[in-house]
């Protein structure tokens, strides 16, 4: 892997990048700033709560800009704490779409039809659709929805760049030898949250590690542990956007940390203990795009099964982290 390929590499990852922020913006403004609407009136119980969080986390296809927007309104007082424990853990699940999405560049088949599903096929035909509608439609609605399909594009062509750039690491044994570093669980997780923290996108993050699955060179022993890290590492701007707003919303972000550490917690012991009474063939076999997908929905469906009964349990553990106090401020 030379200096061309890292460059193509941090290309792809600017696209993605831009590319989820161009849908993401482009899709709340096509909501037409009922969002935060809905978010009040539907989460009267924590069900309703799961479905809502994953229903509009797929719709702007972040689960740090759904985080970042509770913040913002149990801040304002339009949401209560408790509100927010389901929205935050159907976020979590609502965000795993994205690596389904990136699976597809591993598709490999003969067929028109099945080879049509391959991002670099279907990519040009929607980015020509969606750039046809920016550029001729005089009606906003349609204006968004054609910068909606033209940020899509972008965000699989950055997919697919990625992809080819680490390609040559396929046959480089110092890129194996470096990936032996992950056999230890703690720092595959360490890992995986300093990199989503760095560039703040689990779904950038995730669809890095599924690039470099299509080398063969990731086990399901470095992978596993690293895609329950970069759930950790998302909420690095929830984290962000807690500076200089009142306590009740800090808690939200603690909320969304406890969740994810926790869960983290939970499933790495039932799988290394599952592995070390009856030991999983699987362990050292490589792993692809299709799996991480997978084992990245299952990690934050089961964390929700697990917790949601729990949820005041997080509400009161974040009210603990961060007490109520006397304000220091005194009326002059």
């Amino acid at each position: 892997m030379n200096i061309f390929s890292i460059c193509t590499m941090c290309g792809g990852l600017a696209f993605f990048l831009f590319g989820m922020s161009v849908m993401s913006q482009s899709l709340e403004k096509l909501a037409g700033g009922k969002l935060e609407t809905t978010l009040k009136k539907m989460t009267s119980n924590p069900f309703k709560s799961l479905l809502l969080g994953a229903g509009i986390t797929i719709a702007v296809q972040s689960s740090s800009a759904m985080t970042v927007m509770l913040v913002g309104l149990v801040n304002s007082g339009i949401m209560q704490l408790e509100q927010t424990v389901g929205v935050i853990m159907g976020s979590n699940i609502g965000t795993t779409l994205t690596a389904w999405l990136l699976s597809l560049t591993g598709i490999e088949s003969d067929n028109v039809f099945i080879s049509m599903l391959k991002p670099e096929n279907f990519s040009p035909v929607v980015a020509l659709v969606g750039i046809a509608l920016y550029m001729m439609s005089k009606k906003k609605k349609h204006r968004e929805i054609g910068a909606i399909m033209v940020g899509f594009s972008v965000l699989m062509n950055g997919m697919e760049m990625m992809k080819n750039s680490v390609a040559p690491l396929a046959d480089d044994p110092k890129f194996r030898t470096m990936l032996t570093a992950f056999d230890n669980p703690l720092v595959s997780v360490v890992f995986g949250a300093l990199f989503t923290g760095i560039i703040q996108s689990s779904a950038a993050s995730v669809g890095i590690l599924q690039a470099l699955s299509l080398t063969g060179a990731i086990s399901y022993r470095a992978a596993i542990p690293i895609i329950m890290g970069q759930n950790i590492g998302t909420c690095v701007t929830s984290l962000i956007s807690s500076i200089g707003v009142n306590k009740n919303a800090k808690r939200v972000t603690v909320v969304h940390m406890s969740f994810n550490i926790i869960g983290t917690v939970i499933c790495l012991t039932i799988f290394y203990a599952g592995q070390a009474l009856i030991g999983f063939a699987f362990i050292d076999n490589a792993i692809n795009p299709v799996e991480i997908a997978f084992i990245h929905s299952v990690f934050n469906i089961v964390t929700t099964m697990i917790l949601l009964p729990f949820s005041q349990s997080l509400v009161k553990l974040a009210n603990k982290i961060i007490p109520d106090g006397k304000d220091k401020e005194q009326a002059v």
